[in-house]
């Protein structure tokens, strides 16, 4: 394994997922708000990043790929490069001017220009799964606020108000769904658009204690408001639902937009209508921060011995640790199970390290995969495992015969 697990976190690891992600592992802090993901950690951010292409897909976005370095020319267009001070510049050899996206609106939208001609080629969604790159005074949080981070952006163009919202309701009902797939439970929190837009928007919270900002939130649906803007009141009816209203905590794991005009002004991007003349078209942009995601994530399933990873983005499925490496005939066992596992397609971590059975359990709970199954002479001598799971203080015994079909099942 590449990356190695520790016993102390960083000195300045200051949230929950800052210290364990990085004892466990998963990243390497390269500077303030910049990391390498090392093997398991790049593991979980592609799961998640796939959950994203899943949904982004079967909303009938389709992805592209865009570049990092983006022109002056553009963001002078739309009036931003002087308005966002978050913006990283750079002059080449050549002494031109150019940004590290922090966002890609100023790419976007000429190149669509580019090939949409008229309203019957509309509407028409495209995303990224990209790396940015925001000039943060003080990256702090682990991953939850960085310096260069990965983000999904999706851009959509339409001809009229009707359709974006119809759009915009559909994307919004996907974000949901992309977070619960995730494990986290999230409310759907009006607000405004800051440097983005001055329409409507709305975030996407994570409910955690560990969360930066405080909420009012319907226990019962997706309902949120931030605190410093709320028309209700802790304690509360929904208007929604009619639930129990709380005050909790949340940490912001994406939001979309509605963008208006505002950049197909800036570049002035028409399209032939029905009618036979020219309109502006409308623009949404929804955004979620996968490597923030997988901060979200850490904050919100975690005890005082590491990580609690859902299943649907634990970087593996089980942890197979070997005990008495060194006995010929557990290890065989041990080995034998592990290609079983590869070849019925689940995913295992086997750590046959000879390191003592104090410091595999205590990595296990570190990493944080769903089930540990332990094979050594003691169970060995009753023909079975100890099996495990990270949300369970206690362990039990499985026959050796009977653990591929209790994998196959929902871990219970």
């Amino acid at each position: 394994m590449f990356g190695k697990t520790t016993k102390s976190a960083q000195a300045d690891a200051e949230s929950a997922n800052a210290k364990f992600l990085t004892q466990g592992g998963f990243v390497d802090q390269e500077m303030a708000g910049v990391y390498t993901w090392l093997p398991l950690g790049l593991q979980v951010l592609r799961k998640i990043e796939q959950i994203v292409r899943e949904e982004m897909n079967a909303l009938g976005a389709l992805e592209v790929f865009m570049p990092s370095l983006q022109p002056k020319e553009y963001w002078e267009k739309t009036k931003r490069w002087e308005g966002v001070d978050i913006l990283f510049k750079l002059k080449s050899q050549t002494e031109k001017d150019y940004a590290l996206g922090c966002t890609h609106e100023e790419v976007v939208t000429p190149l669509v220009q580019k090939f949409i001609q008229s309203y019957k080629e509309l509407p028409l969604a495209v995303y990224q799964i990209n790396t940015k790159f925001r000039d943060e005074l003080r990256a702090k949080s682990g991953v939850l606020r960085g310096r260069e981070f990965r983000m999904k952006d999706m851009y959509s163009f339409h001809t009229n108000q009707e359709d974006l919202n119809e759009f915009y309701q559909r994307a919004l009902q996907a974000y949901v769904k992309v977070f619960s797939r995730c494990g986290i439970n999230v409310k759907v929190v009006q607000a405004s658009g800051g440097i983005f837009t001055s329409n409507v928007s709305h975030e996407f919270q994570s409910i955690t204690s560990a969360g930066e900002d405080t909420l009012i939130a319907c226990e019962t649906c997706t309902f949120g408001q931030n605190l410093e803007i709320a028309t209700v009141k802790e304690g509360g009816a929904c208007p929604e639902c009619g639930g129990n209203l709380v005050k909790t905590k949340g940490i912001e794991v994406g939001n979309i937009f509605d963008l208006g005009t505002k950049y197909t002004d800036a570049f002035e991007f028409s399209v032939n209508n029905a009618e036979g003349s020219t309109q502006r078209l409308l623009m949404g942009c929804y955004g979620i921060g996968t490597s923030r995601l997988v901060g979200a994530i850490v904050e919100t399933f975690h005890d005082d011995k590491g990580i609690i990873w859902p299943e649907s983005v634990a970087p593996y499925r089980v942890h197979l640790a070997v005990l008495a490496s060194k006995d010929a005939q557990v290890m065989q066992e041990a080995e034998r199970l592990y290609a079983e596992m590869q070849q019925a397609g689940i995913e295992v971590l086997f750590d046959d390290r000879d390191e003592s059975a104090g410091r595999k359990f205590t990595d296990a709970d570190l990493i944080g995969l769903p089930v540990r199954i332990v094979l050594s002479g003691r169970t060995l001598e009753k023909s079975g495992v100890e099996w495990k799971l990270r949300t369970s203080a206690e362990s039990e015994m499985v026959a050796l015969d009977a653990v591929m079909a209790k994998l196959t099942n929902p871990l219970t």
